[in-house]
């Protein structure tokens, strides 16, 4: 039954990787909870880190398990919820009206077996490309079609699926989901940055000449976001004699090697890498900048950095294909490239020979992609009721 009106809605989200850590799906949990807190009890059902992290300066509650399996060939670690009492006595305790897991492992397991038990829906979002992750990391496609099997039973059983895009909907339908997800986009805090100053500062910082176009990527600095195609692609930008200034912001694993490509490309006057930005408006200010955010990912399902990037009127260009690009429409508010560094530079260069068309997406990209996490989490919570009222029909 949902709670008297004078009392606020009990709402339970459960993920399998949570802060110190950060990642998409982390980002979109924390902004999910910060935003319905305002008018709802919610909770955070999540795992301990390697490293401690201060829940007390998260403005809603949130559960660790801290019974764990350590993985040592991954950054995250197994969570044993059912060996951890004290979770468990929270959970038992927490008298939800419902469940949004958004991840398909123990703890998201937990979650769907207490809406199952107490009779509440449960609806889970599907963030990424599960089949890509586990063959990446145990290079079996036996092992990989198991486990698909395994999290599919979890998303099967839940009252309502979400997709991040339209494609990773379809996606999951190829992995066996009963029936096609909802789309559900996700949104961003940034506002448009009309601070010209700023932006001067921010050209003086990086020494960006008057003639010069700004690139941008915005992430972990992986080779799973295909990173090193785009140094591919810019090298060829540079022999044709265009004049550019490329700004990655991140940090990661392949951070090392990616500089000694760009060294060895003798890119190092065109190519910067900023490092981590955490200062919201600082990043706002680099996307403003930029001309264009280059995200040839192949990986990502819906990233949150594209859309970030049209709430400051820079369009992306994407690899024709990429589940991540299900959002655009290809020359009306983002690009599309094939899939090799010749054609990616190609179509950068073609981006700019028409000034009015290029100015049109960039305003079609704001217009179209930009979706605030207000606008976003207001229309969950509208179907959080929507499936709380039609549980108890």
């Amino acid at each position: 039954m949902i709670k008297k009106e004078t009392k606020k809605l009990k709402i339970g989200l459960f993920i399998d990787v949570f802060y110190p850590m950060v990642d998409g799906v982390i980002v979109v949990v924390d902004n999910y909870a910060r935003r319905l807190c305002k008018f709802a009890d919610v909770t955070v059902f999540a795992p301990t880190g390697r490293k401690d992290f201060d829940d007390s300066t998260l403005p809603y509650k949130v559960v660790r398990c801290r019974s764990r399996l350590k993985l040592i060939f991954l950054d995250y670690d197994l969570s044993l919820p059912s060996l951890d009492k004290d979770f468990k006595k929270a959970l038992r305790e927490s008298d939800l009206d419902i469940v949004h897991i958004h991840s398909p492992f123990s703890i998201g397991k937990q979650g769907l077996k207490y809406a199952k038990k107490h009779n509440i829906p449960v609806v889970s979002t599907m963030h990424s490309q599960f089949k890509k992750d586990f063959l990446k990391n145990t290079h079996s496609k036996l092992l990989t079609n198991i486990m698909l099997k395994k999290i599919m039973k979890v998303f099967n059983s839940c009252d309502e699926c979400w997709a991040v895009n339209d494609n990773i909907g379809n996606v999951f339908v190829e992995y066996g989901a009963k029936k096609t997800p909802k789309t559900q986009n996700n949104g961003t805090d940034l506002k448009l940055m009309t601070d010209n100053k700023k932006l001067e500062e921010l050209r003086k910082k990086y020494n960006i000449l008057k003639e010069e176009k700004v690139f941008l990527f915005v992430g972990r600095i992986d080779k799973l976001k295909n990173i090193f195609f785009t140094v591919d692609a810019l090298k060829i930008l540079k022999d044709k004699g265009f004049k550019f200034k490329m700004i990655f912001v991140g940090g990661g694993i392949d951070e090392k090697e990616l500089q000694n490509k760009i060294t060895n490309e003798n890119l190092s006057k065109n190519i910067i890498l900023a490092g981590k930005i955490f200062d919201r408006n600082e990043l706002a200010c680099h996307y403003a900048l930029a001309d264009l955010f280059l995200f040839p990912s192949l990986y990502d399902a819906s990233s949150l950095v594209q859309i970030e990037a049209a709430s400051q009127k820079t369009p992306t260009v994407f690899i024709r294909g990429a589940v991540t690009a299900g959002t655009v429409t290809e020359n009306v508010n983002g690009f599309l490239s094939e899939n090799d560094a010749s054609s990616f530079a190609q179509k950068i260069i073609d981006i700019f020979c028409d000034e009015n068309f290029y100015n049109q997406v960039c305003d079609s990209a704001y217009k179209d992609l930009y979706v605030s996490w207000d606008d976003a989490v207001k229309k969950a919570y509208d179907d959080y009721l929507k499936l709380i009222e039609k549980k108890q029909k």
